[in-house]
Parts: C-alpha cells; sequence; structure tokens
C-alpha cells in the first residue's frame, strides 16, 4: 500500500490548520502509559528505530511520502480520517498492538 499523492494533496489544507493545534498535544500524547500508542505524533514513532519499523511494516511508504513533513506532528489517528481509507480501523489495532510492546524513549 502506498499513499498516493492525490490523497494527500487534498488533505494538505486541512493538514495546515490542524498541525499547530495537534502539536501542542504531542507532549501529553508521547506519554500515554509510558509507551507509543497510534496518538503519539508520528515523528516521535519515527525517532525509535524500533517504532518506525512498526510504522514502515505496516503502513509501507508513509515515512518516506514526499509531504511527510506536512503531517509528521500528527498521530496516525489523527491522519486516519484524512488517509482515504489507507490507513484503516484494522491497521490502526495492528500498530497499537505492536507499538505496545515497545517501550518509549
Amino acid at each position: 500500500m502506498k499513499f498516493h499523492r492525490i490523497a494527500m494533496l487534498a488533505i494538505l489544507p486541512v493538514m495546515m490548520q490542524a498541525g499547530p493545534a495537534l502539536a501542542a498535544d504531542a507532549p501529553a500524547a508521547a506519554a500515554i502509559a509510558g509507551g507509543y500508542s497510534t496518538k503519539t505524533p508520528i515523528e516521535t514513532l519515527v525517532a525509535d528505530p524500533a517504532a518506525k519499523a512498526v510504522i514502515d511494516q505496516e503502513l509501507p511508504g508513509l515515512t518516506a511520502h514526499e509531504m511527510f513533513a506536512m503531517f509528521k506532528s500528527m498521530s496516525l489517528e489523527d491522519m486516519a480520517p484524512m488517509s482515504g481509507g489507507q490507513i484503516t480501523p484494522e491497521k490502526l489495532v495492528a500498530v497499537n498492538a505492536a507499538l505496545s510492546k515497545l517501550k518509549a524513549k
């Protein structure tokens, strides 16, 4: 599954407006139960090689997406409704299950 440019361009205005507000909640989201979850900002996840590996396995192409800088402050849960069906509830469950096994750094 690759993230399509058209879908990302369609949500760009929404992400640009939501980004600063979502970034303000980043510290609280990152500290959920001392670990990672789909509520953790994507940039926090990819800073940890083990968490990045989970993202790359479950959502191939997300971390290499050309617009990554525009949405990295958002969480996967924030991105899901804007992903054009590419971040499904099932994917969120799978990512959460894998991330729950990691300890946040």
